[in-house]
């Protein structure tokens, strides 16, 4: 985490903040307002950075939330995967 800017750091702080405790769905619907956020404010992730960032996450988490985690991750991946390949 200590190799990741502050910017990007400070927008993953917020997004867990507003997101801990809050259901699959509810997850879901403020998880997209923000990556879309997070394009208009030119701020991508690498995937160490993601990497670092969702284990941070995982430390802190509930098991019923590290199995939204994954679910939201497996979503993700679906989703990544399907739009490769139109």
């Amino acid at each position: 985490m200590k190799d990741i800017p502050r910017e990007k750091l400070e927008f993953l702080s917020t997004l867990f903040a507003k997101g801990h405790g809050k259901s699959q769905k509810e997850m879901m619907a403020l998880l997209m307002p923000a990556m879309r956020k997070a394009k208009q404010e030119h701020l991508t992730f690498t995937p160490q950075e993601m990497q670092a960032a969702i284990t941070a996450i995982k430390k802190y988490s509930t098991e019923a939330e590290l199995q939204q985690i994954q679910n939201i991750l497996e979503k993700s991946n679906a989703q990544r995967n399907n739009s490769r390949q139109t």
